[in-house]
């Protein structure tokens, strides 16, 4: 063992970064380079916006398609769904009042659509329920165009304030534990190197008195 640390070893450079931000990296679609189907936060806060997910990837990217998008919404209690968003690129209409100026599309930019994410502004306890994404694709085959439609469900629950997510919490502990850790092996690498430098003074000193006895 080395008495030697880098400034590494004491923790200063040692960067801690926020849980969120690592999830938003991972969860923002057009920063990923393949299509991932990664599943809609469930959970909005009141007065604040929200993105409802719908990610339907292609099984051959090779093939080429034009598709259409369309929101649905079921309160709680009720049994229909309302019609509340169609997406054509590059045409986007909302077909509800009660969502009126408050959906924008936030997903594919051209006709080849993978991505049918809208952002719902100004959340409000009035938009929990079901959200159903319906994804209507038709293929562009050599033979024949072959129709596809893919189904996406969001059960969405408004909260007052924000509650934090289980993974949070775990980040934290863990982050606390390696840092305890971290501190525990600092002070036995400091006492380990503590004695042995005592041990090497010694060692000097006693060559000392032996080769001044030795001289006289």
């Amino acid at each position: 063992m080395s008495c030697y640390l880098s400034p590494v070893q004491f923790g200063l450079y040692i960067p801690v970064r926020s849980l969120t931000s690592l999830k938003a990296i991972f969860t923002m679609p057009h920063a990923l380079a393949a299509c991932s189907e990664v599943d809609s936060m469930t959970e909005a806060v009141a007065g604040k916006g929200h993105l409802l997910g719908c990610i339907s990837c292609k099984r051959r990217e090779e093939v080429s398609a034009s598709t259409t998008v369309d929101w649905h919404f079921r309160p709680p209690g009720e049994l229909e769904y309302r019609h509340i968003f169609h997406y054509k690129h590059p045409t986007a209409d909302i077909l509800d009042d009660d969502f009126s100026g408050r959906l924008e599309w936030r997903g594919t930019q051209h006709d080849d659509i993978q991505i049918g994410a809208v952002y719902l502004s100004n959340v409000t306890f009035n938009d929990s329920g079901t959200y159903l994404c319906t994804l209507h694709r038709t293929l562009f085959l050599p033979v024949q165009n072959e129709e596809v439609s893919v189904e996406k469900e969001v059960q969405l629950t408004v909260v007052a304030v924000a509650n934090r997510e289980l993974t949070t919490v775990i980040a934290e502990i863990m982050m606390f534990v390696l840092i305890v850790v971290l501190q525990l092996w600092l002070i036995l690498v400091l006492v380990y190197c503590y004695k042995k430098i005592s041990a090497d003074h010694e060692r000097r000193e006693a060559k000392k008195a032996l080769k001044v006895q030795r001289e006289a």
